[in-house]
């Protein structure tokens, strides 16, 4: 009987142990083509055994992907070789979208099989089967996708290039690929990031505009204009008070991480100044002097909140530093020159002092005009022409100049 119980045992065993594929499974393995082997997966991944059957199953997927890369791959590379042999007569035509697309699709799924690949199996053990070879294989052919985002570009075809572009990021910095040799791409991911956080701005994607902006960040070069593109993309799409609350939110985020950042800097102060919070304005200006007191931007919003509240004479210190720090800036010149003018003309100020305001002023304006000749970016002309008008009098050649620059 003893006998008997261990061979019925052993019968359990090897039918477990040699246990087949399930019926699902095995329909999703005798597909031939991406798309229906896609459609049947969605229909009975939920009907498969385990985790090992599902990354099975995401590996077919990536098969039949890859098969569509091998084959437009094999004819970009006879198509170089004909080249270097002199045959350029014999170049082949290939598929560029139904490549981009089955690079795509073969992330989708190595990334999916991944997923499954990496949680127990039926034997309660994590034993990935798929991992190497799928990062290896989809890895090769992620650059393709660069290439032909910049030729869709060159089309017109921005919804294509946001998704090549995309996918080339988003796979970057997935765990599958994480063992990948990634200094090739170095010197390039962050523009790539930068210009599909553009592209995903503009099809009002914004949850993926601030994730490329952020790969972008991470790369010296495309840090500063990634950044200021993000915080412009963040400010574009505030409608309501609650939505200023979360930007600032987001900023002092940011601050926090890079508290010598201009941009970021300027950025909290135009907010707060949107929704009047002049204290918070004050003290954000006042704390980054007290670090630094030569902070460009930090002195000239100074000078600028002070003007805000007609204290001129306040705003003059300020704007002074500012300049000193960094001469090249139309807009802050302007303010300075701006309010020594005004407190020129104030009956307090001394007929020595008014002389002397206006003489300084004058130079400044003359900065103004050397940097924005034709007034793009501030308005120079009348007050440049008043302050020579004070200086030299109203017949004077230098006045008559400046007042034709006005009329200009």
């Amino acid at each position: 009987m003893r006998k008997v119980m261990f061979m019925a045992m052993m019968m359990v065993a090897s039918a477990t142990a040699f246990a087949g594929d399930s019926d699902g499974l095995k329909a999703i393995k005798k597909t031939k083509t991406y798309a229906e082997a896609q459609e049947l997966l969605k229909q009975n991944l939920n009907s498969l055994a385990d985790n090992g059957e599902k990354a099975t199953a995401y590996n077919h997927l990536l098969d039949l992907a890859m098969k569509t890369v091998n084959q437009e791959t094999t004819v970009i590379t006879e198509n170089q070789l004909s080249i270097q042999m002199g045959q350029a007569d014999k170049q082949k035509a290939y598929d560029t979208l139904g490549l981009a697309d089955a690079i795509c699709h073969a992330i989708d799924a190595a990334i999916e099989c991944n997923k499954y690949d990496q949680l127990p199996n039926a034997k309660g053990k994590v034993a990935p089967k798929y991992a190497e070879k799928n990062a290896q294989r989809v890895w090769a052919n992620r650059v393709h996708l660069v290439n032909i985002g910049q030729e869709e570009a060159r089309k017109g075809n921005d919804a294509g290039v946001l998704k090549y572009w995309g996918a080339f990021v988003d796979s970057d910095n997935d765990p599958l690929f994480a063992a990948m040799d990634k200094n090739a791409e170095a010197g390039y991911i962050g523009q790539v990031a930068f210009f599909a956080g553009r592209y995903a701005y503009q099809a009002k994607d914004m949850e993926r505009a601030n994730r490329y902006f952020d790969v972008a960040m991470k790369d010296p070069e495309q840090k500063k204009e990634a950044l200021s593109f993000k915080l412009y993309a963040m400010r574009s799409v505030l409608k309501t008070k609650q939505d200023t609350l979360n930007y600032i939110n987001q900023l002092k985020g940011i601050y926090a991480e890079d508290p010598e950042n201009d941009a970021v800097i300027d950025g909290l102060y135009q907010a707060y100044e949107g929704l009047k919070m002049k204290k918070e304005q004050k003290d954000l200006l006042e704390g980054i002097l007290a670090k630094n007191p030569n902070n460009f931007i930090a002195l000239a919003d100074m000078g600028i909140m002070n003007i805000g509240e007609n204290n001129y004479e306040a705003a003059i210190p300020y704007l002074r530093k500012a300049i000193a720090v960094k001469d090249d800036n139309p807009s802050v010149l302007y303010y300075l020159g701006t309010s020594l003018c005004i407190v020129a003309q104030d009956e307090k100020t001394s007929e020595a002092d008014k002389k002397a305001m206006y003489k300084e002023a004058l130079g400044i304006y003359d900065k103004c005009k050397q940097l924005d000749p034709n007034k793009e970016q501030v308005n120079w002309g009348y007050n440049r022409f008043n302050a020579y008008y004070n200086v030299y009098g109203p017949e004077a050649p230098e006045t008559k100049a400046a007042e034709a620059d006005y009329k200009n």
